[in-house]
């Protein structure tokens, strides 16, 4: 299965994006705070990670700093999503895979997952390849 963890303390953002990947047939999870990073992955086990910049605690650059610098976890793409401007460097200070600028539409948040999980399942071994639903 396809799944996704959202990271963002806006309930607005993550419930839109529950529903539009939802609707693209990902299993999606949200959290408000980026404590216990780790143990959410290991218990997630998402293909694709969202993490929004003004998360709670330690933020987002340090959440996905501290994913990135995980050797078991580092190849999960991270999407940084961000209303700021600053949104290139930010993302490239917290070695985030892609870049979502807040707002963007449905076409752009497909798009992006999408790319996201195929460069995701070109790093994996097959033998640990997410089964797709058809």
């Amino acid at each position: 299965m396809r799944r996704v963890l959202v990271c963002d303390d806006d309930v607005n953002i993550s419930e839109i994006v529950a529903l539009v990947l939802t609707d693209a047939d990902w299993e999606v999870y949200t959290i408000p705070d980026c404590n216990d990073m780790i143990e959410k992955i290991e218990t997630i086990n998402p293909s694709v990670i969202f993490m929004d910049h003004k998360i709670p605690d330690e933020g987002g650059i340090v959440a996905t700093q501290i994913i990135k610098n995980h050797p078991e976890y580092k190849e999960i793409p991270v999407i940084y999503f961000t209303a700021n401007q600053d949104i290139d460097a930010l993302a490239q200070t917290a070695g985030a895979d892609y870049i979502l600028q807040k707002p963007f539409n449905i076409k752009q948040l497909e798009d992006m997952v999408s790319k996201a999980f195929v460069s995701y399942q070109a790093n994996l071994p097959e033998e640990n390849l997410p089964e797709e639903d058809d």
